[in-house]
């Protein structure tokens, strides 16, 4: 007997591919805080990132850090 969520895996992966495809982001460290931050929204939306407090440069090595210790801030831009 097949596992009906394997069936449907490809088109999942499809529809978050297509998705994928009209979101933008920004990724960096806040220069007041020094968090580092997942800007992310629709392609629409990308004017208003403009708006929002400047992010500084992150080295992988502090993105690798924030991750493991559970320190990334996720923002959705409208």
């Amino acid at each position: 007997m097949t596992d009906p969520s394997l069936s449907s895996a490809p088109d999942l992966t499809r529809q978050l591919e297509a998705l994928g495809g009209q979101l933008v982001w920004r990724i960096g460290k806040d220069e007041v805080s020094e968090q580092v931050v997942v800007r992310l929204g629709f392609a629409s939306a990308t004017p208003r990132f403009s708006f929002l407090p400047k992010l500084r440069s992150a080295n992988d090595a502090e993105l690798q850090e924030a991750v493991e210790a559970g320190q990334v801030v996720i923002e959705w831009v409208d």
